[in-house]
């Protein structure tokens, strides 16, 4: 598992954007949250790979789930691309990840 922070201006609207664009191809989902605290979006990619993003102050903060470390990386790389394409007036953010 890895845990990652995307520092940004608007974490809520990118997370929804996300769930929207991958809700296409998987099923997504979002919670708006209780008052004062960020929505969350969840992207079951497969049996064995998920992402759950919850919006907070300083960002969007991602709890990523995978197989092994190859596929972390590249899934990680997968959601940055995604994030930065809908903040693209923020882009390129800046990505903290830990592995946990």
């Amino acid at each position: 598992m890895a845990r990652g922070l995307a520092h940004c201006a608007k974490p809520e609207r990118y997370i929804q954007q996300l769930v929207s664009h991958w809700g296409h191809k998987y099923a997504t989902s979002y919670d708006e949250g209780a008052e004062g605290s960020g929505g969350m979006g969840a992207f079951p990619f497969s049996d064995l790979e998920n992402a759950v993003m919850t919006a907070r102050p300083e960002g969007i903060a991602i709890t990523l789930t995978t197989p092994d470390g190859t596929r972390s990386q590249h899934m990680r790389g997968v959601i940055e691309r995604h994030i930065d394409r809908f903040a693209f007036r923020e882009a390129p953010l800046t990505y903290e990840w830990s592995e946990q």
